[in-house]
């Protein structure tokens, strides 16, 4: 069954049969292909096209107005996004509406395979890209170039490292500054230093990747170093573990103090969602830090990997 097919049945389970179900039937029987076949080398399975995901908002809208939300659970799907952000997100935004469709994400990869990738091709947003990867910046560069959605103003792609010095002068030198409606911060290293001194932008959604093996129990990230780079451990007893990142606790505390709250995370907990206070409060409510682990395999490999990170160098905050 293709995830197209599941977000259709998810959906239709929740409402009786509408014009708006009605045209997504005769969506859903046309066979079309994303992209030119050849013009992309690994093809999404399961791709949710431009159409589809205008149908899905305006379902969206229509279940909440009728007292009917979702979990983040169920809006999952994944076009360009590393797991199942792109359907997260296309939610979130769907219900809180869109402010100037700018956004800034801090270690996009490839570019291609990134949290707002989606909202750029099929959506007109306009995005900063960094990645401190040269190859992998001028791979972007590249892929937007000639993307026939993107190649007549491509988003500004920034191959630089990115520091706590120098983060809020690059952000403001491409011309992004006061409100944007997103901040995607997934660098597997001083994510929650980067976050904390970023001020020149006032993000509405925020994702971060955490460092998840702590769970609840622990409000710690690593230390500061603007050179710092995540290091691998594995173990035959323990498997494998990531030196980098900031736990949940740690981010939430400095959401607070940012003036945002905790509202969801992706299926395994480790990608999470934090909204500015003024925003969607009725939409999303604020929830607690243990329903972001949720996940039973996962929190078994936390469990597991949790002995290779606990002599390891960690700064309570």
């Amino acid at each position: 069954m293709g995830l197209k097919t599941q977000i259709y049945i998810m959906i239709n389970k929740l409402l009786k049969n509408s014009d708006l179900s009605k045209k997504l039937d005769a969506l859903m029987e046309t066979k079309s292909e994303p992209y030119p076949i050849g013009w992309c080398s690994n093809y999404v399975s399961g791709y949710v096209d431009k159409g589809t995901q205008i149908l899905l908002s305006l379902k969206y809208r229509q279940l909440y107005e009728q007292g009917k939300r979702l979990s983040f659970g169920e809006v999952e799907f994944r076009n360009n996004s590393q797991n199942s952000e792109d359907g997260i997100l296309w939610y979130i935004y769907s219900l809180i509406g869109i402010s100037n469709k700018k956004a800034v994400e801090i270690c996009v990869g490839n570019g291609k395979e990134c949290s707002t990738a989606n909202l750029v091709i099929n959506h007109g947003w306009h995005v900063l890209m960094a990645e401190g990867d040269k190859a992998k910046a001028d791979f972007a560069r590249e892929y937007y170039a000639k993307h026939p959605d993107t190649f007549l103003l491509p988003p500004p792609i920034v191959n630089e490292w990115i520091t706590a010095e120098n983060v809020n002068d690059i952000i403001r030198r491409h011309g992004f500054e006061g409100e944007i409606d997103f901040l995607a911060i997934d660098v597997d290293g001083i994510d929650y230093w980067l976050w904390k001194a970023i001020d020149v932008v006032t993000p509405r959604v925020v994702m971060v990747e955490i460092q998840g093996v702590w769970r609840c129990t622990a409000s710690v990230t690593v230390p500061y170093r603007p050179d710092f780079k995540y290091k691998s451990l594995e173990d035959p007893k323990y498997g494998l573990a990531w030196y980098a990142g900031a736990s949940l606790p740690a981010f939430v505390k400095l959401a607070k103090e940012k003036g945002y709250r905790l509202i969801g995370a992706n299926r395994y907990g480790f990608n999470v969602v934090f909204m500015r206070n003024d925003v969607g409060v009725d939409i999303f409510p604020e929830i607690c830090q243990e329903s972001v682990f949720l996940h039973e395999v996962t929190n078994w490999a936390y469990d597991r990997a949790r002995p290779l990170y606990e002599g390891l160098d960690w700064e309570e905050v």
